[in-house]
């Protein structure tokens, strides 16, 4: 059975009137962890397009763009997206459902993160609340301020990104060791790296966003040091 023919199957136990966190509740044991995940993801994005309280087509294409859904398979996805912006419980729900999942994985953390990131800028602004939920969830994947703040100043107009922050390193650190950590994280964000995480083409672009951050802030370090 296909990923997809038992989100399907799960979207069938929910009686009539029941929210979506309920089913997503139930959805505990280990062969349903992908079904769980899938409707976390596309609930987590569904709350975070509804932020600014509003819904644009913008930000619905910007989701489908981050989080690979075929073709075949966009009605069902529209039937979840739908439930979760009526569901009352929180983002805060799923997002800790969603940390409990990956807990050690902090890469898909933080690839989830850029894919909020890219649906809040999908109507060319970035409101406060979008804001405040970015940092909610942030916090709730334990993702470190410094990474957030690298992230809002990637995507955000009007902001310039801190090279420190982008390799997460501190100032005064020696050039050595900033080379050291500036290539390991051009190797962690490589494209061949994150379609072997298995992302989708959108998100791996957005991944080469990253590796051009990354890529500058090491040249603006080395220039600071020469």
């Amino acid at each position: 059975m296909s990923l997809w023919s038992r989100i399907l199957d799960a979207l069938s136990r929910l009686a009539p009137g029941e929210m979506l966190s309920v089913l997503f509740d139930r959805l505990s044991g280990p062969p349903e962890r992908s079904v769980a995940f899938t409707i976390a993801v596309i609930a987590l994005g569904a709350k975070m397009a509804k932020a600014d309280g509003q819904v644009t087509r913008d930000e619905v294409a910007a989701f489908r763009e981050v989080f690979h859904i075929p073709r075949a398979e966009e009605a069902n996805a529209a039937r979840v997206f739908d439930l979760a912006r009526t569901d009352v419980a929180g983002f805060e729900h799923y997002a800790a459902r969603i940390k409990a999942m990956f807990d050690d994985d902090a890469p898909t953390l933080r690839d989830l993160m850029e894919g909020l990131f890219h649906i809040a800028m999908a109507d060319g602004t970035y409101h406060p609340a979008e804001d405040d939920f970015l940092s909610c969830v942030a916090d709730i994947f334990n993702l470190p301020e410094r990474e957030f703040r690298s992230l809002r100043a990637r995507f955000a107009p009007g902001e310039e990104p801190d090279p420190y922050d982008v390799l997460a390193v501190d100032p005064g650190t020696p050039l050595e060791e900033v080379r050291r950590v500036w290539r390991a994280r051009v190797r962690d964000t490589h494209p061949d790296a994150l379609m072997a995480r298995g992302l989708p083409e959108e998100a791996v672009k957005l991944g080469e966003r990253r590796l051009i951050a990354i890529n500058r802030a090491w040249e603006r370090i080395q220039a600071e040091a020469a």
